[in-house]
């Protein structure tokens, strides 16, 4: 089976992108078998400009076929941020934690009706001496007033998605990776990674 590497250090992301993509003949690792590998700058503006970044310097270093996802939470009454800073939101040492406290303080008087939000993902798949190509999805939701759920993880407990009647973090992980914004991109994806498998 061919190796398909993850450029993440995050585990949470891994196993989701192992569950994903289980069906496909691939081995599916993670930057955490290559600890030797330079830290990569996130230096885009947008999401597919992040995510090739990563699967380019990951294919490069590594020379196998790389996968990388930027994704991030637009929320409308912040004019689409975090965006590409959903991450690092409340600063440096970014946490899941004060990236939620940020979100519901910047949000505290903004009714119910205005929380309007949506993931967006954008998946980029790249291997030496390949032009890189890029899959997208999104999920539409709104902002919790309150944390709801604890599975999952970044903003999941204040992702609420009404055709759901919950957050992602009250979904399992089989319910959210029906639905979610690296699910709708990673389907666009897979018709790209057949052409390597």
């Amino acid at each position: 089976m061919r190796k398909l590497i993850l450029a993440s250090h995050n585990a949470g992301k891994l196993k989701e992108f192992q569950s994903l993509l289980s069906g496909l003949p691939f081995v599916v690792t993670s930057l955490a078998d290559y600890p030797g590998i330079p830290e990569i700058k996130e230096t885009g503006a947008t999401f597919a400009e992040n995510a090739a970044i990563k699967a380019e310097a990951v294919a490069q270093y590594t020379g196998e076929l790389s996968l990388a996802d930027d994704s991030g939470l637009e929320v409308d009454a912040l004019h689409g941020s975090p965006g590409v800073y959903s991450a690092r939101f409340a600063g440096e040492p970014a946490s899941d934690e004060a990236n939620n406290h940020k979100l519901l303080d910047l949000l505290s008087a903004v009714p119910e009706e205005k929380r309007t939000a949506r993931f967006r993902c954008v998946i980029a798949i790249a291997a030496p001496g390949i032009p890189t190509q890029l899959a997208e999805g999104r999920c539409d939701g709104v902002i919790t007033l309150t944390p709801c759920g604890t599975g999952g993880f970044g903003y999941d407990p204040l992702f609420y998605v009404p055709s759901q009647g919950k957050t992602f973090a009250e979904m399992t992980a089989e319910q959210k990776n029906k639905i979610s914004h690296r699910a709708h991109a990673l389907a666009a994806a897979i018709s790209i990674l057949h052409e390597f498998s």
